[in-house]
């Protein structure tokens, strides 16, 4: 089964091209994952008592151009499958271009998100898709987007030899970054990737490709690494024991594959 959700992009979620802001699109994506979840009764409150919440784990995105103020948008989503401990849900981004025709839409990007299950006080993955609560919920869908690239790690020794193309920036978890999970949000990992090196042009086609791999809580110290290419940044983020907490790529496209 598939759900639509509409947004209307208002002036503070954009930047000063006046296009919405990279991870802003992304909590727009998690938001509406979460409003569904809790349609279909299988969101965070349902889970919560269980001792359970919902987790990303991949996100990979594909956009011919970032939507401007003003304009709506319709997020479509819906769940391809629950396999393997992991739940994978898939979207389809389309701009309205009639605000009197529901039918009148120009699709503009496709994401494809991987999501766990997190046990609250092991801090561990665990299966539960074959409770009751997921009877019927995969709509079965594949979205047939282009396989996610390999990203390999940025060394330091990396940094020092791209000059000006590369670098890292420190960041502390602030009260403001921990979310409803008592971890960083992870819209914020790509906000700081973007302030570190800006990475695409909102107005063309590009992807991103960002898998989070360690939470982070309030008092860590994170280090974005970045990697500028002809037509490519890529990120890694590390604690203060050099373990990748998260790691991205931006590339430019010339097209959406799904």
């Amino acid at each position: 089964m598939k759900y639509r959700y509409n947004y209307i992009v208002p002036y503070q979620d954009v930047d000063a091209t006046r296009r919405l802001r990279l991870y802003t699109m992304e909590n727009y994506l998690l938001n509406v994952a979460g409003k569904v979840a809790d349609e279909m009764g299988i969101g965070i409150p349902m889970l919560l008592p269980m001792n359970y919440t919902w987790i990303i784990t991949h996100l990979n995105m594909e956009m011919l151009y970032l939507p401007k103020h003003g304009e709506e948008m319709v997020i479509e989503t819906w769940i391809e499958r629950n396999a393997h401990m992991l739940s994978v849900r898939d979207f389809r981004i389309y701009i309205k271009e009639s605000a009197s025709d529901n039918q009148a839409l120009r699709l503009i990007g496709c994401a494809k998100t991987v999501w766990a299950v997190l046990d609250l006080t092991s801090r561990e993955i665990v299966n539960i898709f074959d409770h009751k609560m997921f009877d019927g919920s995969v709509d079965g869908e594949v979205l047939n987007m282009a396989r996610a690239p390999r990203l390999r790690p940025i060394l330091l020794d990396d940094i020092e030899n791209e000059g000006g193309v590369a670098g890292e920036v420190l960041h502390e978890i602030q009260y403001s970054d921990v979310d409803y999970n008592r971890h960083c949000n992870s819209c914020k990992y790509l906000e700081w990737m973007v302030n570190a090196q800006q990475a695409y042009d909102n107005q063309k086609p590009f992807r991103l490709d960002i898998n989070y791999v360690k939470e982070l809580y309030q008092g860590d110290k994170m280090w974005t690494r970045f990697l500028k290419t002809s037509d490519a940044v890529q990120y890694q983020q590390v604690d203060e024991n050099g373990t990748t907490c998260c790691s991205a790529k931006i590339s430019q496209i010339e097209n959406v594959s799904c």
